[in-house]
């Protein structure tokens, strides 16, 4: 039992939450370098039904000693209505428990990502997943990569919906490279919005009509359907911070 404990308080570190030039904006920063990062946040656990493994990994980084790394070890039972069987490998981060709360929006969310995983016809990959409510059952922003490859939104403007502003049909993503996303995200019921830039290209912009105004909560890593039999990601140097606009 030691050597388990061992193992999941080593997988995260350096943590970093600084103020902006601007003394009103906050700004949460992690390269995974120390479990710090996320204390007090929910981390899914080690081998997660036996199918998803997830740790800090020297194996593959952009900065640092240490990046985040997510593994799929085998296909799942299929979700069903009541069941969500996703593959699931990471650390959230909950905004909303830290010195001064939830994040004011609209928020820019930066994070280097490299990923090596076969997706097959009505599969997809989720490089993150932004929240605006503080309950366990989210009502989320999805950033995926379709089966066609290309980076896209989801649940816009509101849940089980895909309406775009902008969907590329023409910049992919490249496989077994580290490649930069930013998120530009505004909850709001009225005026929100979410954007998607790839290497500084935008590839895909949606309305958001939900929210009050804050990020709640996200998480980055592995989450994938539960048909998938194998996958790797690695997650490096993440930024969020709010933009004051």
């Amino acid at each position: 039992m030691r050597f388990i404990v061992i193992i999941i308080f080593s997988l995260f570190p350096f943590f970093a939450f600084a103020q902006n030039a601007n003394p009103l904006a906050r700004t949460y920063q992690t390269s995974f370098e120390s479990i710090d990062d996320f204390k007090g946040f929910y981390i899914v656990p080690q081998r997660f039904e036996n199918k998803t493994f997830h740790e800090q990994s020297s194996e593959r980084v952009r900065s640092g000693k240490f990046s985040h790394k997510g593994v799929i070890l085998g296909a799942k039972k299929p979700s069903t209505r009541f069941t969500n069987n996703n593959h699931r490998g990471y650390p959230t981060i909950q905004l909303y428990k830290l010195e001064g709360g939830a994040f004011r929006t609209p928020a820019k969310i930066e994070l280097w990502v490299w990923l090596d995983v076969k997706l097959k016809k009505g599969e997809w990959f989720s490089f993150a997943t932004i929240d605006h409510t503080k309950r366990d059952i989210w009502d989320p922003i999805l950033v995926n990569l379709s089966d066609d490859g290309f980076v896209h939104l989801m649940h816009v403007p509101t849940n089980g919906k895909a309406e775009y502003i902008f969907q590329t049909k023409k910049i992919k993503f490249p496989m077994k490279k580290w490649v930069k996303l930013t998120i530009e995200i505004h909850f709001d019921k009225k005026n929100g919005y979410a954007k998607i830039w790839q290497d500084g290209q935008l590839v895909s912009s949606a309305r958001v009509k939900k929210g009050n105004g804050f990020l709640t909560q996200a998480h980055f890593g592995l989450y994938a359907p539960p048909s998938l039999t194998s996958g790797v990601v690695f997650n490096d140097d993440l930024i969020i911070k709010e933009l004051n606009k």
